[in-house]
């Protein structure tokens, strides 16, 4: 089945239908094209969506997320980041291997047909041009015999006719022979015009037209093949991504499956607790003394005597309140209602001896003497912390500018000795400020978990309840400020500080176990760490992870026991060990 032998006489409708099949090759690019612009606004959408979601860095919103239903709501949002990057890539894979190679493909295909019905034009203006030589060949022939037929008769007319001259028929003949002779040249010139032709037409139609169209089909049935090879292209670049994009779903599955209501719970105690102790009962005030007195006052003193006793009710004498409720001793308050003194109690501000009054301006005070024990001993914990990294960090780079001293002392080309030395000057003191610091809210840390129960931090990690309280510390807090008469007084007592020795804390910061290693990486790249905090490493390197990126772009990175810090994510290779986290890879 040929379109050479078949369609030999079909070469204008064979024309059209080529060009609309490139129509259509086109058409189907211009459909891939605007799928990958789909694909790309639904990738920025999503991306959009999950950073509009995504919780302020160093804001109140940051911290909500520490809770398990929060954090699985993160990682939801952070896996719809791999998502929309899977939507990316299938733009960019229909974009390189359809779109981009059909559009070349395309251009080749316009060059090989117009290649092709050129040569088809070419063979049909020769046959065309066979044809017109012939015709013109048989209209002189007939010509020739016409004129060979006039002369023949003119001749045999004059010979019949007596009163023609011998000369004039002689002339007549001749006349009539010449045209013989050219009506013979004339056919044997027709006739081979007619075999050339005749070649020429068997070879067009059984040699030369069958080869073009040959092409053409070959070239028509190469653009089937290429748009179905590009169609099933177009589902595998689909295919491909739908592993990851099930890892994505299944990650937000194994987060929605981590949500755990009890740690949630137990994170709500430790967030808001107070460490008070709850108020005692409220003791009974008799009203009606005065009364009695006044009704039978010999009475009462006969039977009572000289001493005064007080009305006991249930087995204590005097209840302990509640740190904020403030007993009056002036004898016009007692005498209000209980309802008004409770009013009273609710709308008043709290003076306890524990805290510290505010500072002026709003702003909480230094030591957080404004918050209950609990929460303050909290904030303490976490400035300390953050005062420790802050020295760490200051010494990291006081090494670094040491050592690059060390360098210049060795190599002096290389730069001036001296001129690290303001700077190294600088750091010791910062240090030494900081450490001054951290001495400072130790002391304040100290004297706040010595009137707190004592803390097993090992069992509240593992139960993750607090052991049970020791009434007796809170207590005393309320008592110190208790007047003999079981009221409050105005005056603040003088509260100890606690002295905490330097030593005892620089030992304990020699002591911190280094971070355990969660992975390895491999240096893509060559990072010169210039700044406080980061590590030069060379390309090719391989190094050990002991804290993966944060959302940052950095991540903490350990070549030996004495060297380890920051390098950018985006130049390792990371690959995080399998009981540490699901392993995945940062390029």
């Amino acid at each position: 089945m040929s379109w050479g032998t078949e369609l030999w006489d079909q070469f204008d409708n064979l024309e059209k239908h080529t060009q609309w099949g490139i129509d259509v090759l086109e058409k189907y690019i211009k459909f891939v094209k605007e799928r990958t612009e789909i694909e790309l606004g639904y990738a920025k959408q999503l991306r959009n969506l999950s950073k509009k979601y995504q919780p302020k860095k160093n804001s109140k919103e940051e911290e909500e997320y520490r809770y398990t239903s929060t954090k699985a709501f993160l990682a939801t949002l952070n896996e719809m980041n791999d998502y929309a990057g899977q939507h990316e890539v299938i733009s960019e894979n229909m974009t390189s291997l359809i779109t981009g190679e059909l559009t070349r493909y395309v251009q080749e295909l316009k060059q090989e047909r117009k290649s092709h019905f050129h040569d088809g034009r070419k063979a049909q203006q020769h046959i065309e041009t066979c044809w017109k030589q012939l015709e013109a060949s048989k209209r002189r022939f007939e010509r020739d015999c016409k004129e060979a037929d006039r002369a023949q008769q003119y001749f045999e007319k004059m010979d019949a006719d007596i009163n023609v001259t011998k000369a004039d028929v002689e002339k007549a003949r001749q006349q009539a022979q010449l045209r013989h002779q050219m009506a013979e040249d004339s056919k044997a010139e027709y006739s081979s015009t007619l075999q050339k032709f005749n070649s020429e037409q068997h070879d067009h139609y059984y040699t030369h037209i069958p080869n073009i169209f040959q092409k053409i089909q070959d070239m028509e049935e190469r653009r089937i093949v290429r748009i179905g090879e590009s169609m099933k292209t177009f589902a595998e670049v689909d295919r491909q991504v739908i592993p990851i994009i099930g890892k994505c779903l299944d990650e937000i599955t194994k987060a929605a499956e981590s949500v755990d209501h009890k740690s949630d719970s137990q994170m709500v105690i430790e967030a808001f607790k107070s460490g008070f102790e709850p108020p005692g009962d409220i003791d009974f005030e008799d009203f009606t003394q005065p009364m009695k007195r006044t009704i039978s006052e010999s009475s009462l003193s006969n039977s009572r005597g000289d001493g005064k006793s007080e009305p006991k009710f249930g087995s204590k004498s005097k209840g302990k309140l509640w740190p904020f409720i403030k007993k009056n001793k002036s004898p016009k308050q007692q005498k209000e209602p209980l309802s008004h003194r409770f009013n009273e109690f609710m709308t008043s501000k709290p003076k306890i001896h524990c805290f510290r009054s505010l500072k002026r301006g709003g702003a909480g005070p230094e030591d957080f003497s404004n918050l209950p024990p609990e929460q303050r001993r909290k904030k303490l914990q976490q400035k300390v912390d953050e005062l420790n990294k802050d020295i760490q960090k200051e010494m990291d780079q006081r090494d670094a500018l040491t050592k690059m001293k060390d360098v210049y002392i060795k190599n002096p080309q290389m730069g001036d000795a001296a001129s690290v030395d303001h700077r190294l000057a600088e750091l010791g003191q910062n240090i030494e400020k900081l450490r001054l610091e951290v001495q400072k809210f130790e002391g304040w840390l100290a004297e706040v978990e010595g009137r707190l129960p004592p803390r097993n931090e090992q069992a509240r990690r593992q139960s993750g309840l607090y052991e049970a309280q020791n009434t007796s510390a809170v207590n005393s807090c309320a008592q110190d400020r208790e007047s003999p008469d079981g009221s409050y007084t105005e005056e603040q007592s003088q509260e100890t500080e606690m002295k905490v020795p330097a030593t005892d804390f620089d030992d304990e910061f020699d002591d911190e176990e280094p971070l355990p290693t969660i992975g390895t990486c491999k240096a893509l790249y060559t990072f010169e760490g210039q700044n406080e905090g980061t590590i030069s490493v060379a390309e090719g390197e391989m190094l050990y992870v002991i804290e993966e990126d944060k959302g940052d772009g950095w991540t903490r990175i350990r070549r030996n026991e004495d060297e380890e810090g920051y390098v950018p994510t985006s130049y390792v290779e990371v690959y995080l060990d399998k009981n540490a986290k699901g392993a995945m890879t940062y390029i």
